[in-house]
C-alpha cells in the first residue's frame, strides 16, 4: 500500500442481484458448501447479513438468521463472518460484527450465538474480545471437516432503553 492512500471500507446489503458474490465468498473462505436455505435465511435477514467492499473489491461478508425462540423474542444466529485473507487485520470483520452487534439493540434482540470449530483459535479469539463466550461444547457437529467438534458461542446483549 503506498503512503498516504487511504481505501475506504462500505458495506452493502445482500440482495438477490449481488447474492452470487456472497456465493463465491463462501467458496473461497469456508470449508462447507451452503445450500439454497443458507442463502434464503442469509437474504431474509436483511440489514444482518452484509458484503464488506475494499475500495470497490467485495473482501468479506456476514451472513445471519433470525431466530424466534420460546416467548417470542428473537435471537441472531451467524451463520458466517469471513474476509479474503489478503484483507484480514484491517478492522473489515470488525466492522461487519459490530454492524450486526449494532442492529441488535434496535430490533430487541437480547442474544446472538454462533458455531466455531474447536481449533479455530483465530476465530474464537475474535468473537471473545466482542464480550462472546463458549457456552456449549457439541461433538460431532460437522460431518465432512477435522475435527468435526464445534464450540457454541454466546453474547448476551443488554436490552436497549427507550426513553418515553
Amino acid at each position: 500500500m503506498g503512503v498516504g492512500r487511504e481505501f475506504s471500507i462500505s458495506l452493502d446489503g445482500v440482495r438477490d442481484k449481488n447474492l452470487m458474490q456472497l456465493k463465491k465468498l463462501n467458496i473461497a473462505l469456508f470449508p462447507i458448501r451452503y445450500n439454497e436455505k443458507y442463502y434464503a435465511d442469509a437474504l431474509a435477514s436483511g440489514e444482518f447479513t452484509k458484503l464488506a467492499y475494499y475500495s470497490d473489491i467485495c473482501v468479506g461478508a456476514i451472513a445471519c438468521r433470525l431466530e424466534k425462540k420460546e416467548g417470542g423474542a428473537v435471537r441472531v444466529y451467524i451463520m458466517t463472518l469471513g474476509v479474503l485473507a489478503p484483507y484480514r487485520g484491517l478492522g473489515i470483520g470488525t466492522k461487519l460484527l459490530n454492524h450486526v452487534l449494532d442492529l441488535c439493540p434496535k430490533q430487541n434482540i437480547s442474544e446472538v450465538y454462533l458455531h466455531v470449530q474447536t481449533n479455530n483459535d483465530d476465530a474464537i479469539n475474535f468473537y471473545k474480545k466482542f464480550g462472546f463466550e463458549i457456552t456449549e461444547t457439541i461433538h460431532n457437529y460437522y460431518t465432512n471437516i477435522t475435527p468435526p467438534d464445534c464450540y457454541v458461542l454466546t453474547k448476551q446483549m443488554a436490552p436497549s432503553i427507550v426513553k418515553k
